[in-house]
């Protein structure tokens, strides 16, 4: 069995991401990216809170659900 990327062109659009990762974490989008984590494409929401917290939201680009939420301060 070989194994295949996922396609890019599967993918949700960054807009409905956005709009997935605003309804969990509250606040204002300041950096996205698009990564394959262990075979997963995967976007990467990072979101400024009125707290002044960041937060990183992560979403399957396929099926549009979270993988992870956490609090960071970087883009890594």
């Amino acid at each position: 069995m070989v194994n295949q990327m996922p396609s890019y062109s599967q993918r949700i659009s960054l807009q409905q991401v956005m709009q997935v990762a605003v309804q969990r974490v509250p606040g204002q989008i300041i950096h996205y990216g698009l990564d394959m984590e262990n075979g997963v494409l995967v976007y990467e929401i990072f979101i400024l809170t009125p707290q002044n917290r960041i937060y990183e939201v992560e979403v399957n680009a396929k099926t549009e659900t979270i993988r992870k939420v956490e609090e960071g301060n970087d883009f890594d």
